[in-house]
């Protein structure tokens, strides 16, 4: 038997630990990844500028607003970019997030998101910006599809499950 150091030992089982466990999870991550459900929310010929449509996304537990801007926006679809859609619930503490002169405003504690920046956050108590929905525009037809989510909603660990 060959007499190895406290060291090399140490090194060898470390070296060995970490290539065993850096590829665990990463197959039941994939196992559980999901995509996104496509969902028509509307059609651009009937949306006038600040005219708002309420819908549920990802599933119906998840409130949000599509609603055209008047103006280029972030992730905006349409005909000068202005049309977007985000969740309705506030990124402080959930409460309901209402849309008025270009921002999503939160009621309970006066957090406000600039839709027209992809919801970033700009007075309030909120420290993350409210997540914005995927949108895509059939050209043809003219109707909108809500595709994904970009940043957690509220509440969530992960925006296609509840808990």
């Amino acid at each position: 038997m060959s007499d190895i150091s406290r060291r090399k030992f140490l090194q060898t089982t470390s070296a060995s630990a970490l290539l065993l466990f850096s590829g665990l999870g990463r197959e039941s991550q994939a196992a559980s990844a999901q995509s996104y459900p496509s969902r028509k929310i509307g059609n651009i010929k009937n949306l006038k500028v600040n005219e708002q449509i309420a819908f549920t996304y990802p599933d119906d537990n998840s409130p949000c607003v599509l609603v055209n801007v008047g103006q280029e926006a972030f992730g905006g679809i349409g005909k000068g970019k202005s049309v977007v859609s985000f969740s309705t619930l506030c990124t402080h503490m959930g409460c309901p997030l209402t849309y008025s002169d270009g921002r999503l405003v939160c009621k309970c504690h006066y957090s406000m998101f600039d839709v027209s920046r992809n919801g970033q956050t700009y007075q309030g108590l909120a420290s993350q910006w409210v997540a914005q929905v995927v949108l895509r525009l059939d050209a043809a037809t003219g109707n909108i599809y809500a595709e994904g989510v970009e940043g957690l909603i509220y509440g969530r660990i992960g925006n296609l499950k509840l808990s």
